[in-house]
């Protein structure tokens, strides 16, 4: 994956952008008199490549669950993408795996002691020692099975085989579309993933298939190699740690079942034809048809089982063919495409416009198949491993918050679904911290347990799910939704208003230490009083305000009171800075690096306590 640095140089470049457009926008916009043809917008953009490039692989998938592919349609060039690019993965936010923890290592063993304004409270913030390092990784993401084209006399297939390469994703239909010339033959793949179920439809044409000199490749890997933080390669090393089990196979049908320690996934490929499958190892099998050129399947995946009669169709739990997979897909992507909100720059006179309009296209598309599961994404979505599959609820605006902008608010939704469903071990992390109300774990796995490190002192994440439910009522201003994330807005409030403290001293009221900011290159045992935190503070007692008074409650006198007295934004000498407990972000150059996080206070935020002319 890109480092930190690439990737925050991607993200000023498309701010820049909008920056730019926005202004002018603002100086050349005309309302438009005829509606946006949406088809025509949406296509093109569509992808297209001719060449092998390990930064552009093609992804398929429905928010939950995703497939990424190279040129060849499959995972075919895994090693060139995971090494010099983005790597090939099948993931979904379903798909967990612990390691045994003989030791029973607890939370608390990776406490360290703070002083939280003259009382000793303990932080898991000790991420090196054994027990820190078992939280942090467990749980992980358990990567599903491995697509890839293999050569039946053994030979590996690599880069420099491939020519007439042409490989397109369709936005319109969710349709990936591959063709490229292998041997002096022509292949022709057509991927595709159901938008309802983690079903991936495959279909193969080729003259190598005919011959049985070309085969699919299905292989379980052991899971990551947890050795590394961000972008593991799959673990395929010792292949008696886990298990492949065959539960069905007949003409027409594989049904296989992976355990490893106490987690599980079931993995059934399903064909309308008659297949030719065999075992390739302990945990891998050839794929092919029986007769003809074209080999086409599913591959459903799951962590319950499905079940298939003896000619090889779904029973129990239905695997849709793969006709029907594309054809849910060509009929979901339209309809995603023709709600919500678009725009059209094709009118523009500026040269950045048709870069901007595509960043928008593809940032809608990639969001829609990978941020948009009942558990919030990780950093990477369903790219990619980091971090171990955890989310980071700091990321969870980043995340979800555009999707309300655009008009699309039940994806948003979703994520607060689990915020919702996570209130009770909230609650119980506000109580072991002395606070009242909620408060949210800053990296977690789909049990929310928080993780060791500097992750329990950040506190931006904090009044999100506020903001983010303020969102969602925008859009959906009903009862229905005030009494869906009632105790999510009141609840975290709560929490807000606990964590500031009377400051005897100034008649204010403080926000830290200890504290982590956003910016994270200072002392958290200290820091105290950050930019844009308070400002967020604000704006999140500020918006629970309006909900007590939408539910028929009265303002909370405490929370008013907090609002009024807090801490004002820190200013040295006529700017702003990061913190007011170390105020040197424009006398020391090495504190003008990380997120330069208290710009939000005017960007991400309305601006709750800033002063325009500063």
């Amino acid at each position: 994956m890109p480092s930190r640095s690439v990737l925050r140089r991607c993200v000023r470049v498309a701010s820049g952008l909008l920056l730019l457009a926005a202004a002018d926008a603002r100086a050349q916009f005309a309302l438009a008199t005829t509606s946006i043809d949406r088809h025509a917008l949406v296509s093109r953009h569509s992808p297209r490549l001719d060449r092998i490039d390990p930064w552009a692989p093609i992804s398929v998938g429905n928010g939950a669950f995703a497939f990424t592919a190279d040129v060849t349609g499959l995972q075919t060039l895994y090693p060139v993408y995971q090494s010099e690019g983005i790597p090939l993965e099948t993931l979904a936010r379903w798909s967990w795996h612990s390691n045994p923890n003989p030791d029973g290592h607890r939370l608390a063993d990776a406490n360290r002691p703070f002083d939280v304004h003259g009382k000793t409270v303990g932080f898991p913030t000790a991420s090196d020692g054994p027990a820190g390092r078992w939280l942090r990784e467990n749980p992980h993401l358990y990567p599903l099975p491995q697509l890839a084209f293999v050569r039946r006399d053994g030979r590996a297939i690599e880069a420099r085989d491939l020519s007439a390469i042409d490989q397109s994703l369709d936005l319109w239909t969710g349709l990936a579309t591959s063709t490229f010339s292998l041997d002096g033959q022509t292949v022709r793949v057509r991927v595709a993933v159901h938008p309802e179920q983690d079903v991936l439809a495959v279909r193969i044409e080729s003259e190598l298939i005919a011959t049985d000199a070309l085969g699919v490749r299905l292989a379980l890997p052991r899971g990551h190699d947890l050795t590394r933080k961000n972008n593991p390669a799959l673990d395929w090393s010792e292949p008696g740690s886990h298990v492949t089990r065959v539960l069905t196979q007949t003409a027409r049908a594989l049904a296989l079942e992976h355990v490893r320690d106490e987690s599980k996934y079931f993995a059934t490929l399903v064909s309308a034809a008659p297949l030719h499958i065999t075992a390739a190892g302990d945990h891998a099998f050839l794929v092919g048809p029986a007769q003809g050129a074209v080999l086409e399947f599913t591959l459903a995946l799951g962590n319950t089982p499905f079940a298939a009669n003896s000619q090889g169709a779904a029973s129990a739990r239905s695997i849709p063919d793969a006709a029907a997979v594309r054809a849910a897909a060509a009929a979901h992507w339209p309809r995603f495409w023709t709600s919500g909100g678009v725009v059209d720059f094709s009118g523009s006179g500026d040269v950045r416009a048709a870069e901007l309009e595509r960043r928008v296209v593809l940032s809608q598309y990639l969001t829609a198949i990978q941020c948009g599961g009942d558990f919030p994404p990780q950093e990477t979505g369903l790219t990619a491993n980091s971090w171990y599959g955890k989310h980071h609820t700091e990321m969870v605006w980043w995340h979800g918050a555009h999707f309300a902008l655009w008009g699309r608010e039940g994806y948003l939704a979703r994520h607060l679904d689990w915020f919702v469903a996570g209130l009770p071990e909230a609650r119980r992390l506000a109580v072991e911290r002395g606070l009242q109300g909620a408060r949210w774990a800053k990296m977690i796995g789909p049990d929310g347990r928080e993780s060791p490190g500097g992750n329990p002192l950040i506190v931006w994440n904090q009044p999100h799910p506020i903001h983010l439910a303020e969102l969602v009522y925008r859009n959906a201003p009903t009862s229905a939704t005030l009494t869906r994330y009632r105790s999510l807005v009141l609840e975290s409030a709560a929490g807000l208003a606990s964590m500031l403290h009377w400051n005897e001293t100034t008649s204010r009221y403080d926000l830290g230490p200890p504290l982590w900011i956003a910016q994270e290159i200072y002392d958290q045992a200290s820091s105290a009083n950050p930019t844009y935190e308070l400002s967020y503070w604000v704006r999140g007692l500020k918006i629970a305000q309006l909900w007590r008074e939408r539910l028929g409650l009265a303002r909370d006198p405490e929370w008013e009171k907090r609002i009024r007295l807090i801490a004002p934004l820190p200013v040295k000498e006529g700017k702003y800075v990061a913190l007011e407990s170390t105020p040197d972000t424009w006398d020391n150059p090495a504190s003008r690096h990380d997120h330069p996080s208290f710009l939000m206070a005017l960007g991400q935020l309305p601006g709750d306590g800033v002063n325009p002319e500063v």
